[in-house]
């Protein structure tokens, strides 16, 4: 985009205009993967942590965004989310396989989302993410996610749609 004026930049967000359009970008990613990972006890593995946007915890499947570290730059996409997969929960997946490839939100960000399937899981630590992440790995029966998720948000927490939208992507 030759147009565009770069209004404001951190080092995670940046703000830019197109004739009379604002939108964010992030400076070292354009791409976020979400992993629908599936134990063979038939459980989902979701996560939890807080997210200051919101204010509030949220229930999500486990993401992370592409090549936003050095040292994974030129990762593939499966690659990123079989990494993140294994920081935010602790499983190896055997096979990552990409279910969809999505704008996260058109009118507001150039960031992609890949929505993938682990499975073949086993599990290899707790889990909890990397750093400064204070992530809570979540092992959820299918057949009872529904009732789970409404009980989490009459506790105030909110569900990511992630979450319904890998699941029938994967026909499950």
């Amino acid at each position: 985009m030759s147009d565009r004026e770069k209004l404001f930049e951190t080092r995670w967000l940046a703000l830019y205009r197109s004739g009379r359009w604002d939108y964010v970008c992030r400076p070292q990613s354009d791409a976020a993967v979400g992993i629908l990972a599936i134990t063979p006890e038939h459980e989902i593995v979701l996560v939890e942590q807080f997210r200051i946007p919101v204010q509030r915890r949220v229930i999500e499947i486990p993401a992370g965004l592409v090549g936003d570290e050095p040292e994974f730059h030129g990762e593939s996409l499966a690659e990123t989310a079989g990494r993140e997969l294994l920081e935010e929960t602790g499983y190896r997946a055997e096979s990552v396989k990409e279910l969809l490839s999505t704008p996260t939100s058109a009118g507001m960000t150039s960031e992609f989302l890949h929505l993938f399937h682990a499975t073949g899981l086993s599990r290899e630590h707790a889990g909890g993410g990397t750093g400064g992440e204070d992530i809570i790995v979540h092992l959820v029966p299918l057949d009872g996610l529904r009732p789970w998720l409404a009980c989490r948000e009459t506790e105030g927490m909110v569900i990511d749609f992630k979450i319904f939208a890998a699941l029938w992507l994967a026909g499950l």
